[in-house]
C-alpha cells in the first residue's frame, strides 16, 4: 500500500477498538459492529489528529472502508507539502 497504511492500521485498531484477529487492510464501513455511525465519526476524529489533516463533509461520506481511507489521507499530506 503506502507508507500512511501501517499509522493508519494502528489508527483504526485504536478508535474502533478492534481486535487481531480483524483484517483491517480489507475492512469497510458497517461490515464490523465497531464500524458504525458513531465509530466512524471517532475514527474520521483519531485519523484527522493522527495525520494533522481535515476532511471535508463529502470525504467523510465517503470513507467507506479501510483502502478508500488510506488514499484519501496519502491525498490530503501531498496538498498539504
Amino acid at each position: 500500500m503506502s507508507e500512511v497504511a501501517p499509522k493508519l492500521r494502528a489508527v483504526f485498531v485504536e478508535a474502533l477498538d478492534l481486535d487481531g484477529a480483524v483484517d483491517v487492510e480489507n475492512l469497510k464501513y458497517r461490515e464490523i459492529e465497531a464500524w458504525d455511525s458513531v465509530g466512524h465519526m471517532a475514527l474520521v476524529a483519531a485519523i484527522e489528529d493522527e495525520f494533522d489533516v481535515e476532511f471535508d463533509t463529502d470525504q467523510v461520506i465517503d470513507m467507506s472502508s479501510f483502502k478508500v481511507a488510506v488514499d484519501m489521507v496519502t491525498e490530503l499530506q501531498s496538498k498539504n507539502d
